[in-house]
C-alpha cells in the first residue's frame, strides 16, 4: 500500500521520469514474479524510438500489433536478470493499465534457490537522461532496493545461505 501511495504521488508530480520495478521470490512456484510499473507516455516515446514509429500509440496500436506484443518485445531488451552470473530467461505474462501507468508482469521461472541476484533495468534511460529506476527484491528476508540510472543501470543482490 505505501507503494502504491508512493506511485500515486509521482504520477501527480510527472515530469519525473521513475520507474517502479518489484522482484519476488515464490517459493510456492519456484520462481522470480517481477511487476514493473512505468509511466505510459514514457514508455511510448522509447518503444516509438526503437521502432522509429513517429505517430505509434501503444495502446492502441495499428497494422496487426498488440500492446503485449510491443511492450514485451521493448522489456525483453531493456530488463534482463542474471541468477549465480548466469543469465535468466524472463517471460512476459501481461500487462494492465493504472491511470498514467503500465503495469507489466514478467517471470523468471525454475529457481530453487540463488546466491546472488543481478538486475538491469535500463528502461526508459535512452529517451530520458534524468531516468531513475527503482528496484525492490524480496528474497527470504527483509526487502533490498537499488536506485539505478543511466550512470549505473545494474546492481547486484546478495544473499546469505540458509
Amino acid at each position: 500500500m505505501l507503494l502504491l501511495n508512493f506511485f500515486a504521488t509521482l504520477l501527480w508530480l510527472h515530469p519525473i521520469h521513475v520507474s517502479v520495478t518489484e522482484v519476488e521470490y515464490s517459493e510456492k512456484n519456484k520462481s522470480l514474479q517481477i511487476t514493473s510499473r512505468i509511466f505510459i507516455d514514457d514508455l511510448e516515446t522509447s518503444i516509438r524510438t526503437q521502432l522509429k514509429q513517429e505517430g505509434l500509440d501503444i495502446l492502441e496500436p495499428k497494422n496487426g500489433m498488440t500492446v503485449d506484443q510491443l511492450v514485451s518485445g521493448y522489456l525483453k531488451e531493456h530488463i534482463k536478470i542474471k541468477i549465480d552470473g548466469k543469465p535468466a530467461k524472463v517471460n512476459y505474462l501481461a500487462h494492465e493499465v493504472e491511470d498514467l501507468a503500465i503495469i507489466c508482469y514478467l517471470e523468471v521461472e525454475g529457481v530453487k534457490k540463488m546466491k546472488n541476484l543481478e538486475v538491469t533495468n535500463d528502461v526508459i534511460m535512452e529517451t530520458h537522461e534524468d531516468q531513475s529506476n527503482l528496484v525492490h527484491v524480496t528474497y527470504k528476508g527483509p526487502v533490498k532496493s537499488a536506485r539505478l540510472t543511466r550512470n549505473k543501470s545494474f546492481e547486484t543482490f546478495a544473499f546469505a545461505s540458509k
